[in-house]
């Protein structure tokens, strides 16, 4: 499964990955919640420095992670290729290629927690609100295990 680079041509079809990906997995999310937050992933996504992606045989983008310093700020796969390892193929290249440690997940997506704690994240913190002020809990996880290479005591 080969990672590539989003270029800005796949900007809408990212969108589109992502709201697959939400309306699949974010079942507290209301109709207008997803409207409140489509333009704002849109709008955010030249800004990632670092957003990869995996395509399908039609080279369509299917799934994306987006880490900015060691966070992963985005990582969602259109539920046609969910359980087929395009999650977990793109956080560890995240972990292993992007220096990712860090990421927060809405409290009342049990699939995505489950999913990272699988990973070897562990929580380390809770926030009430999301960073738009909005009233989903975040809890804050950390990449578990974390030692300095050998030798560089």
């Amino acid at each position: 499964m080969d990672i590539s680079p989003v270029r800005v041509e796949d900007f809408p079809r990212v969108v589109e990955v992502w709201e697959a990906s939400v309306r699949a997995t974010h079942l507290f999310l209301r109709e207008s919640d997803i409207e409140f937050f489509k333009p704002l992933v849109r709008d955010a996504l030249p800004h990632v420095n670092l957003l990869v992606c995996v395509r399908d045989r039609e080279n369509q983008v299917v799934g994306f992670v987006g880490v900015v310093e060691n966070k992963v700020e985005m990582l969602f796969v259109h539920p046609r290729y969910r359980k087929q390892g395009v999650g977990r193929r793109l956080l560890e290249y995240a972990i292993e290629t992007l220096g990712a440690t860090k990421v927060d997940v809405n409290a009342q997506n049990e699939q995505a927690l489950g999913f990272y704690l699988r990973m070897g994240f562990e929580v380390e913190g809770r926030s009430e609100c999301d960073g738009m002020g909005k009233s989903f809990p975040l809890l804050h996880l950390r990449l578990g295990n974390l030692t300095e290479p050998s030798g560089f005591d």
